[in-house]
Parts: structure tokens; C-alpha cells; sequence
């Protein structure tokens, strides 16, 4: 009898956003090095010992092994006769010495081609886009289908239902098979499905063995045709929703990320909506089967494929599966917002011993000719861990905050924000504030150091072979670009371009997007505490827009309504 687990809704990574541009970056994949002259021509293996006896001859082998190791270290070779200069051994010019410094030591220049989207890129014959990257190291095949629109198609008064129409889709059955029915399949082949929608995107995906792709695949399809949305599992999804509602206020982190963003993009806005009780409860089967038809359908779909498969077989198969589907209209793009940030500093009442702080505004987009100089110039200040301005004057000079960053987040569609955030104890949260501003400050009034920006460039261009590191990961890039327009030359001339920049460059982009005049300060703490400053007195909240102070209202998670200010933080 088969089992019946609980539903599984893994959780695919979607493709790079708007947001992720500047990669998470690391070596390419290599196949497995065959086994050394050595192995193949050893006459007879060692006998296995029980796996379950500390004492047996396992242990024995184990201690000669260490006997001899330590008799080869502590017992010096024989001296030996130096070679003449007529005769030279082997290994007397073989290497260069070891440098006596760790920055010392040189490395050969990385040598790397980023991979041609064109190469992989397929047409089904009803028009979807497909790519694909036959692998053989596993007997596995990975299939992701990428769909255009995510919450940026909520509607104004249902916040968060393409995510909750991604759940169901995974979660709520078929049409021909109830969910416990259509789970049971799954597990029977070891298969695992997926859906998540993001931002922008909504993205499903199929993790099977090869010798099941047959039948996965046509589960797969059947999932995404035509979805079931089970009463009984939406009932449950909506509860799982609200439960994590009711934790909205429990931590900082998530208040001042709402906040934030209600500041940044506005509340009406799909980046600074968020789904409340009332709107959680309306969500019902027909909204679901609305936004599904939306987003859903092949004419709003681009197709990956990495794994053991041959290709002309993957294509038939995938050519098969998409018969007869409907191709609906494209989804349209993210709409722009229209608030504008109002500079200033915001403070938002909870009672916690550190004060969470957000320091920013908005920026560029992710294809504004400044956008490399720029993120190389946030790798200086915020963004390049230890080696970044703020972590050595933050933290390691001052000791007010365990973590101190600088995040640049560009949109694809429009500008995004850059922000610095840091947690400190609430009498260090002004000379923090003070630091970050005060750093901000330097990068426009004063040229990086060229170790600075050569740190910089090694970092972005050094880590670039991450961007493809696997078959899937590389294919995420390219659907993305597809999706996003990317110049098809981009990844080329992405290296050439980062190593051109100069320290003149990154001074005019700090003048030109950091503006500590046109930033918010966003604080979430206990304000009484946090005013009162730096207690030798180098700094007080009052030193920032003339200490003048906009309360904003913790809100209620359920609602968000404003809580009444004599409860607020309680």
C-alpha cells in the first residue's frame, strides 16, 4: 500500500529577479576525474571489515596507517647529495617559490566564456520558447516552466493571490485526481513538483529520475492544465496563511521590511501591498481559477530542460505534452509605482533592547548605464562583508552592530532602492546612523583608494563563472533574459565593462544616486531610549532632519490598521 505523506510543496527557486542581477557567482561544474594510474593497477583490494566492530581490522589498518604517518613525519630521510649544477633534478625549477604573504600570491588570470543562450534556445512547434541542456552525470532530468506575472497581477483587493493560486495549483489536485490521490503518484515515482510565484514570475517545476519522465512529465502537465483547487486544502492553505499573519509583529525584521517598503513604493502599490485577514477569507476557488487562466498557459510560458535526456526526444515529448493547450495573451508588465519617497527620518514603536535600522531611498534601474559602477561602489561600502567600508567602521572599529550592510536592489521595469541597515544596542543607534551617513558622505566627497576598487573588481569579476555553475542555474539566467529583454551580448561584455570602471566613475555615480538629503532613515525600536544618543555624547537622533521625527503606527497583523499608540509595542 502506498504511502500517503503529507503534500509536498517544494519550493522551486525562481528565476533571477529584477533584484538579482549582480549573481551569486561559482565554479563551473566539472565531470568526475577518472580513477589514478595507482588504483587501476593496485593487484588486490583490502578486505572489508564489519562495519559494526570498533576492534576488527578496520581498526588495525586505521592504526598502522597512523604508525607509519607518524614515523615518516618524526623520523628524518636521509640525507642526500645536492644535485650538481650539471645535472639538475626534475623538480629544482618545477615551482616558484611560496610567497611569504597570503597577498602574495599571484594567480593565473580566469579564464572563462560565459555560454551563448542561442546554443540552447528551441521552438516548440505552438510557438513556446524552450531550453534546453542535456547533461550525463545523473540519471536525472530537471524541467522548470516560467511564467510572465506573479503579485505584480493582484488585483487592489486581494493582495498575495497569485501566491496562494501558485500554492494550490501544487497542493489543491486535478481535475481526475484528489489531492491525496495525485500526492501518492508523485511519491510512487519519487518524484518532486513545485510552484511559487514571486514578484514578477510564477514558476513551476519537476525534479524526476529519467526513467520516470514519461509519467512525471504527464503529471506534471495535468497539474498545470488543470488544476483542481480542493476546497479542503485551500481551506488549509488560507489558515496556514493567517497563522503567519498573526506573527507580522513578532520580529523587527519583518515590521521595518513592511514598513520600508509602504515608504519606498506606497501601500497601494503590489511591492508594499500584503494580504490581510479580510482579504485572505475572500480568496476563493473562482479567484484562484482567474488568476490561473491569467498566468498559466503556454502563450505566457518560456520552457527549461537540463538532465539526462536526448534532445529530440525531449522535444516530441514536450511538443506532445503542450497539444492543444490554449495559448492565451501575455501577461502584461509590472506596473510602475507612483509614490514618491518623502526624505526624512520614521520611527515605528516597539519595545526590544536593539533598535533595527534601514537608511536609503530610491535608486536606478537595472539597466541604467550607471548600474555597474554602482554596484562596485556599493561592494565598497556595504556589500563586500568584511572588506567593505561600513563592516570595518561599524563593527570592527566601533563595536555597535554584529552586521552592517548596503544593499542595491534595481527593478527591471523601474527604479528600485538602494539601503543600509544595521541592529544596534538603542544608546549606539544614533552614532551608528552617524557612521553610515558619515561613510555615504565620504564615497561622494573623496575617490575610493585604488586597492578599494581593484578589491571590488575581483570580487565581481573573480565569482562570475557562479553565474553558471550548473546546467539549471544557467538556464534560469537565460530564461530571465528572454524574459527581461537583456542584451544578448550582456554576459560577454559584463567583465570588460566592470574591469573599465574608474575611481572617477564611482565618485560622480555616488554624487548622482546617494543623497543622504534625498534618503529615509526607517528605525523600529523603543524611540525614548533611541533618542537619548550615544551616552559620551558623539551623536543623538536629533543631528538628522533637525531631529525632527515622523511616528509612523505598529499595525495590527491581522488588519494592519494602526494600533493605538498606547499599545503599541506591547
Amino acid at each position: 500500500m502506498r504511502s500517503t505523506r503529507a503534500p509536498r510543496n517544494t519550493r522551486p527557486s525562481p528565476p533571477p529577479t529584477s533584484a538579482a542581477w549582480r549573481t551569486s557567482i561559482s565554479k563551473t561544474p566539472t565531470a568526475a576525474s577518472p580513477p589514478t594510474a595507482a588504483r587501476r593497477s593496485n593487484p588486490r583490494p583490502l578486505p572489508a571489515s564489519p562495519a559494526t566492530t570498533p576492534h576488527g581490522p578496520s581498526m588495525i589498518i586505521r592504526l598502522s596507517v597512523a604508525v607509519a604517518l607518524l614515523v615518516a613525519i618524526l623520523v628524518p630521510a636521509p640525507a642526500t647529495a645536492a644535485p650538481s649544477a650539471t645535472h639538475p633534478t626534475a623538480t629544482s625549477s618545477a615551482k616558484p617559490a611560496l610567497p611569504k604573504r597570503p597577498e602574495e600570491i599571484t594567480f593565473e588570470p580566469l579564464a572563462f566564456e560565459p555560454p551563448d543562450a542561442k546554443t540552447f534556445r528551441r521552438t516548440l512547434p505552438d510557438g513556446t520558447v524552450a531550453y534546453l541542456a542535456p547533461s550525463r552525470e545523473l540519471p536525472l532530468v530537471t524541467v522548470s516552466v516560467t511564467f510572465r506575472g506573479g503579485s505584480s497581477l493582484d488585483p487592489a483587493d486581494s493582495p498575495g493571490l497569485a501566491s496562494m493560486t501558485a500554492r494550490m495549483i501544487r497542493e489543491g489536485g486535478t481535475a481526475k485526481q484528489k489531492p491525496t490521490e495525485f500526492d501518492e503518484a508523485l511519491d510512487f515515482l519519487a518524484t518532486e513538483v513545485g510552484v511559487s510565484a514571486n514578484e514578477t514570475f510564477t514558476v513551476a517545476t519537476m525534479n524526476c529520475l529519467k526513467s520516470n519522465l514519461d509519467e512525471s512529465l504527464a503529471l506534471f502537465v495535468e497539474m498545470l492544465r488543470t488544476p483542481g483547487f480542493d476546497e479542503d486544502r485551500l481551506a488549509t492553505g488560507k489558515a496556514r496563511v493567517l497563522e503567519g499573519l498573526k506573527q507580522r509583529n513578532d520580529d523587527a525584521a519583518s515590521i521595518i521590511g513592511r514598513e520600508w517598503k509602504r515608504l519606498i513604493y506606497g501601500p497601494e502599490h503590489f511591492e508594499g501591498a500584503e494580504p490581510t485577514a479580510t482579504t485572505v477569507a475572500a480568496i476563493d476557488r473562482g479567484r484562484l481559477a482567474a488568476m490561473h487562466k491569467r498566468i498559466i498557459h503556454p502563450g505566457n510560458a518560456i520552457v527549461a530542460v537540463s538532465g539526462d535526456f536526448d534532445e529530440p526526444e525531449m522535444l516530441a515529448k514536450l511538443s506532445k505534452a503542450f497539444n492543444g493547450w490554449e495559448r492565451g495573451e501575455l501577461a502584461p508588465p509590472p506596473t510602475p509605482p507612483t509614490a514618491k519617497l518623502a526624505p526624512g527620518l520614521y520611527h515605528v514603536p516597539k519595545e526590544i533592547p536593539q533598535g533595527k535600522v534601514l537608511i536609503g531611498s530610491r535608486a536606478i534601474t537595472r539597466d541604467d548605464p550607471d548600474a555597474i559602477p554602482l554596484v562596485l561602489l556599493n561592494e565598497i561600502l556595504g556589500a563586500g562583508g568584511f572588506t567593505s567600508r561600513l563592516m570595518q567602521k561599524v563593527r570592527s572599529n566601533e563595536g555597535l552592530a554584529y552586521s552592517v550592510r548596503s544593499m542595491l536592489q534595481p527593478k527591471v521595469d523601474y527604479p528600485g532602492d538602494f539601503k543600509a541597515g544595521f541592529e544596534s544596542k538603542n544608546a549606539t543607534v544614533a552614532l551608528a546612523t552617524k557612521i553610515v551617513l558619515d561613510e555615504i558622505k565620504g564615497v561622494r566627497d573623496e575617490l575610493v583608494t585604488e586597492d578599494e576598487l581593484d578589491t571590488a573588481k575581483k570580487s565581481v569579476i573573480e565569482t562570475f563563472p557562479r553565474q553558471f555553475e550548473s546546467k539549471p542555474q544557467m538556464l534560469r539566467v537565460f530564461v530571465n533574459d528572454e524574459w527581461t529583454k537583456r542584451p544578448a551580448d550582456y554576459w560577454k561584455t559584463f567583465r570588460q565593462k566592470v574591469a573599465a570602471v574608474t575611481r572617477e566613475d564611482l565618485q560622480r555615480v555616488a554624487k548622482k544616486h546617494l543623497d543622504p538629503a534625498t534618503m529615509a532613515i526607517l528605525v523600529v525600536g523603543d524611540w525614548d531610549e533611541i533618542a537619548k544618543g550615544d551616552l559620551q555624547g558623539r551623536a543623538t537622533m536629533k543631528e538628522f532632519f533637525g531631529g525632527e521625527v515622523k511616528h509612523l503606527p505598529l499595525r495590527d497583523p491581522l488588519t494592519l490598521e494602526p494600533i493605538p499608540a498606547d499599545t503599541s509595542g506591547k
